[in-house]
């Protein structure tokens, strides 16, 4: 799937939009990013959270197929999404 920089931020609001209707979770993305619940709402439209919320979604499959499944999206799709946006094609493995 090739994505623009626009589609690829409509996945990141779409996954911040998942993520702040996951009460299991978004305590969880809360706590190992410091953000507060002010800091949440007001980075919904910002790239860059969007893609902090993505490399978070990208640690675990089962948060990846989740979100796909309720989002109707294919799996790659958010990785996809990920390196359009901020810092996307900036991966170090070190």
């Amino acid at each position: 799937m090739a994505l623009s920089s626009k589609n690829a931020e409509l996945i990141g609001l779409q996954a911040v939009a998942w993520l702040a209707g996951n009460d299991e979770l978004l305590p969880v993305f809360l706590g190992s990013t410091g953000a507060s619940a002010a800091d949440f709402r007001s980075g919904l439209s910002d790239p860059d959270f969007q893609g902090a919320v993505l490399d978070f979604l990208l640690m675990d499959d089962a948060w990846v197929r989740a979100f796909c499944e309720a989002e109707d999206l294919p799996p790659e799709a958010p990785r996809e999404a990920r390196m359009h946006l901020p810092g996307g094609g900036e991966v170090h493995w070190t």
